[in-house]
């Protein structure tokens, strides 16, 4: 069974940086691309970062630049770096793999 637990939200004020953390179980991650999603209050989920097996990378446009995606096969953890944060990036940040879904950490950018 595939478990993935994020960590790592809280409050922050606009220009700060957060590191989320996603912890997986239950599947070799060395085996499957792993992603961040995002979901504010009443809108719809959506992409944020993903890395490959093989280490390359993609961004959604408003976080380029501003967020990096990492992982540690050996520690079967997904990272995801947060700077210059902007209240727009509030939301429930979500780990996938396989198709699977973590719980969601809380992030709120505010002053």
């Amino acid at each position: 069974q595939v478990q993935l637990v994020e960590s790592g939200g809280g409050l922050v004020q606009p220009g700060g940086s957060l590191r989320l953390s996603c912890e997986a179980s239950g599947l070799s991650v060395s085996n499957f691309a792993m992603g961040w999603f995002r979901q504010a209050a009443g809108n719809e989920r959506e992409f944020v970062a993903v890395i490959s097996r093989l280490g390359s990378v993609d961004y959604a446009d408003s976080v380029e630049g501003r967020f990096a995606i990492s992982r540690d096969n050996g520690k079967k953890t997904l990272y995801l770096d947060m700077n210059s944060l902007k209240p727009e990036d509030t939301a429930v940040y979500y780990c996938n793999a396989a198709n699977s879904w973590g719980q969601g950490t809380q992030v709120t950018v505010s002053a």
